[in-house]
């Protein structure tokens, strides 16, 4: 049981860093849309390309609400952190019963 218990505690720790990243990833994304950045940029790029496919079905979900003000990212920062709080709480607390 200790191997389970140890998978599940490395298994919780990768899923918070990956989410922690990606929350980054979104905000600095919405900084970028604040100065009109480069769109040749390949930074620019990347970040475009990891976060749309997660960002544009927010967006149209929501919509703008009419302000004009995109809140996808928002969004799906409240939805990382809400994982961070609950999968990977839950994950702990498995691989601390399994120990």
């Amino acid at each position: 049981m200790f191997v389970a218990g140890n998978f599940l505690s490395a298994l919780a720790a990768v899923v918070d860093m990956a989410l922690t990243f990606y929350m980054w990833v979104l905000i600095i994304r919405a900084f970028l849309s604040w100065v009109n950045p480069d769109p040749y940029n390949p930074i620019v790029q990347f970040l475009y390309k990891v976060t749309e496919p997660v960002l544009y079905p927010v967006r149209r979900a929501i919509g703008g609400f009419g302000l004009g003000i995109d809140l996808s990212p928002l969004v799906v920062i409240l939805v990382i952190i809400f994982l961070q709080q609950f999968l990977v709480a839950t994950l702990r607390q498995a691989a601390l019963r399994l120990h």
